[in-house]
């Protein structure tokens, strides 16, 4: 592995990769960059394998191929940062926002077992930079979507990863949320390299720079816009938003 490629630093290579569950192979033979400075759009179909990529690049499942890590990513624990779907955390677990944020540091603790002062500190930090550094005492139960995915991304952060991964990070949230997020993640982007899994190319085109379509097989597209004819010669039927003078929606088969 290189570490600079054209003056980039290069973060994670993955090289002739699949993966299969069983029988079936749900990402074959995949090879993709990710530079310290990418924010990179994944769409897809449902069941395309966005997530599958994401859970390879985190060492989640296992793989054919070959995927290597920077030394800044291998060797420190906590640098890769992840946000997963809100759906998929228990809401119903016993514990404050507060404690959500710094169970991000899960490894860090010292011989007693406790939290150290600095890292307490660095949490209210996060949680107060959300807007969210009123309810750091309430349980994960009574706050909204949009309040746990802040906690959930503050989390991602505090151990101040290399690489930021968020996988349908405005799924159950409202609107106004959702600009908020993408402004946030530009300010995040200035430092660390993200990949955001998203159904929605319309809204995330405006905020990634670059798309990689995953459906089966991977293609970056070294732009963010990419047309329906593009989309429709990986057969990846999603769905297009155009922002012109009278929105309008472009749907594949379906």
């Amino acid at each position: 592995m290189k570490p600079n490629t054209n003056g980039r630093l290069l973060l994670v290579e993955i090289s002739d990769m699949s993966v299969s569950y069983g029988t079936e192979e749900v990402l074959h033979n995949v090879n993709l960059r990710i530079y310290g400075d990418d924010f990179l759009g994944v769409v897809g179909p449902n069941g395309g394998g966005k997530t599958t990529l994401i859970k390879a690049v985190l060492g989640a499942v296992p793989y054919s191929g070959h995927i290597e890590y920077h030394p800044e990513i291998k060797g420190r624990h906590g640098s890769i940062g992840y946000l997963p779907q809100i759906n998929s955390f228990a809401r119903n677990f016993p514990i404050t926002i507060l404690d959500v944020v710094l169970s991000g540091l899960q490894g860090r603790k010292g011989f007693s077992g406790e939290y150290k002062p600095e890292d307490r500190e660095k949490a209210s930090e996060l949680l107060s930079e959300m807007g969210i550094s009123g309810i750091r005492k309430k349980a994960i139960c009574e706050v909204s979507g949009g309040q746990m995915q802040r906690a959930l991304l503050c989390r991602a952060l505090i151990p101040e990863p290399r690489l930021l991964i968020l996988d349908e990070p405005a799924n159950f949230v409202d609107n106004d949320f959702e600009r908020e997020l993408y402004e946030i993640l530009r300010g995040v982007n200035e430092k660390i390299a993200i990949i955001m899994v998203s159904h929605d190319l319309g809204t995330i085109s405006s905020v990634v720079k670059n798309i990689v379509c995953v459906n089966k097989k991977v293609h970056r597209h070294n732009s963010n816009e990419i047309t329906y004819e593009q989309l429709a010669n990986y057969n990846c039927p999603i769905q297009i938003l155009h922002h012109d003078e009278i929105p309008h929606t472009v749907l594949g088969r379906h």
